[in-house]
């Protein structure tokens, strides 16, 4: 396969990019008065306006002419329509499945998958009212009045972040946590002071193998069992206080949870992809039946945009097409999130995974090794926080960091103070869109009195580049356009990578060498055989040395 940097739409945009790169955005914007009206783009009230990038009109043509050239059309047809476009595992990828309306049909290996997503909908909407309404009692007849999600990555990553997104429209009557990582102390934290005859744990894995969720589910059911006494008996506490989201009902059942109670997941659909299926199971029941749909079609929204518009006004593709931009070809090695929500905290946490497991990948669709540079780093805090924190690289450090800046037009809240603090916190958007775009130059700081010696450190250079996204308001049909437009933006840039974002083989290797490293680190006695390389072989004789389960050696001390 003719790599993409080959083409001759590449060889255009990089001579392209040797004129464009050499202007500052105060000279774009001088040349162009307009663009801050022209260079943006709208979808069912999400606005972004990218004009204060190091860009042009005709930048985002030739962008475009690049996607046109990488099969970028042909590609998104070929995953609405179900067909296997995850070529290592053989799988189609088919997220946009669980949004789609009722009555749609995506058929896979001839069967319709929508009436399946569905019916896995249906029932999570029985059990979200019964639990809300208190229906749904623990073994011992108590309602339930917190809910612990146990799951990791995606099946935590994504739950989370939306809890927290749509907090102010969530049930304050029930409490939720979220538990992810096998170090003890998370699940220990989760439990403490939790009524356990009021409490519901949501247990995620697709196999329910996955070796971090399912140690924390022992030791939560467990805890369980303790708590309640020996009067508790353990299949009706475990029956009434577990439910699953899985594919492997054995499994499900081996651990004691009612196969009944299993909200069944599919090979088709990544992890990272996954919350706005049966793992958005404890974000149902925080918000409701009723708004977790809202959500989905904000999702189908956004699809809907994304599968249709021409590319020059498609907004996930104008982002994906802007972010190939500044990696491929300014160089530019991370991208900053920055939503000014502070229900928005989780975002650029669960951006992560979804952009850096799906495009951190250094080999084609092929096998062959990739000609560009590939998914950049993601990182971010909500503004104002990240002002007081890191914006000051942003501002004059030595890396190019492009970034995107999140707002909303309206509060998600009406609590004391909401308007006189929404304005504040919109003026700070907009200002550092602004400054960071424009900065301030040597003679500006000089007209403004400052002395001699003061103005090289007080100079800001700008021209660091910034898109604006806006929307009305934080709700759930907003929250489903947010992620389905970075998911697709991320789609995007596989797309002219040549790349497969949807598995994540770089996950496999150290969790196979952890299940080996486990009976190394816990055997007693006897040192077991360790074929390591050094360091690690060191390391794992001082574990063993700190728990006592190393023999003294010939000059009687116990490891190093």
């Amino acid at each position: 396969m003719t790599p993409i940097t080959a083409s001759l739409e590449w060889v255009a945009l990089h001579d392209h990019f040797e004129h464009v790169s050499r202007q500052h955005l105060r000279e774009l914007f001088a040349a162009d008065p307009a663009r801050g009206t022209t260079l943006v783009a709208e979808h069912d009230g999400i606005v972004v306006d990218y004009s204060k990038h190091r860009l042009t009109a005709e930048t985002v043509d030739r962008l475009v002419a690049l996607a046109e050239r990488a099969g970028l059309r042909a590609r998104i047809d070929a995953m609405f329509a179900g067909e296997r476009i995850n070529v290592t595992e053989d799988r189609p990828v088919l997220h946009v499945a669980l949004r789609a309306s009722a009555g749609t049909s995506i058929a896979v290996d001839g069967r319709d998958v929508v009436a399946d997503v569905h019916a896995v909908l249906d029932r999570m909407g029985v059990l979200a009212r019964q639990v809300r309404a208190g229906d749904w009692t623990g073994a011992t007849g108590r309602p339930i009045r917190t809910v612990v999600n146990i799951g990791i990555g995606g099946s935590d990553l994504g739950p989370a972040m939306a809890y927290d997104a749509l907090r102010a429209q969530s049930d304050r009557a029930l409490a939720f946590r979220f538990v992810s990582n096998v170090d003890g102390a998370d699940l220990w934290e989760a439990t403490r002071g939790l009524d356990p005859t009021e409490t519901l744990f949501v247990v995620c894995s697709k196999t329910f193998t996955t070796l971090e969720t399912l140690t924390n589910a022992a030791t939560a059911r467990a805890w369980l069992l303790d708590e309640l006494g020996a009067d508790a008996r353990r299949d009706d506490a475990v029956a009434r206080h577990f439910v699953a989201v899985s594919s492997n009902a054995d499994e499900v059942a081996s651990f004691g949870i009612d196969p009944a109670h299993m909200f069944e997941m599919w090979d088709w659909v990544g992890g990272r992809y996954s919350y706005d299926s049966a793992i958005g199971l404890s974000l149902m029941i925080a918000v409701g039946p009723e708004r977790f749909a809202e959500m989905l079609a904000g999702f189908r929204s956004m699809d809907e945009h994304f599968r249709t518009a021409p590319f020059d006004a498609n907004l996930p593709v104008l982002l994906g097409l802007i972010g190939v931009w500044y990696r491929d070809f300014f160089g530019a090695q991370s991208h900053a999130v920055l939503p000014y929500s502070q229900y928005l905290a989780r975002f650029p946490a669960y951006l992560q995974q979804l952009d850096m497991e799906s495009n951190g990948k250094s080999v084609t669709l092929a096998g062959d090794p990739v000609s560009t540079s590939t998914g950049p780093v993601v990182w971010g805090q909500p503004g104002t926080n990240g002002q007081h924190a890191f914006f000051q690289l942003l501002h004059q450090g030595t890396e190019l960091v492009p970034s995107d800046l999140i707002g909303f037009l309206h509060p998600a809240h009406d609590g004391p103070g909401a308007g006189e603090h929404h304005d504040l916190l919109t003026a700070n958007l907009l200002a550092q869109s602004e400054a960071l775009a424009f900065g301030r130059t040597a003679d500006e700081v000089a007209a403004a009195g400052v002395e001699a010696a003061q103005v090289p450190h007080r100079t800001f250079p700008g021209n660091r580049p910034t898109t604006m996204i806006l929307a009305e308001r934080l709700t759930p049909y907003t929250l489903g356009q947010l992620v389905a437009l970075y998911e697709h933006k991320v789609f995007t840039q596989g797309a002219i990578w040549g790349i497969n974002s949807f598995d994540q083989w770089g996950v496999e290797l150290g969790k196979a060498l952890a299940q080996r490293i486990v009976p190394e680190l816990a055997e007693p006695g006897a040192e077991p055989t360790l074929d390591h390389d050094s360091s690690t072989t060191a390391l794992i004789r001082r574990f063993r040395a700190a728990h006592g389960r190393t023999a003294p050696d010939k000059m009687g001390r116990r490891g190093t």
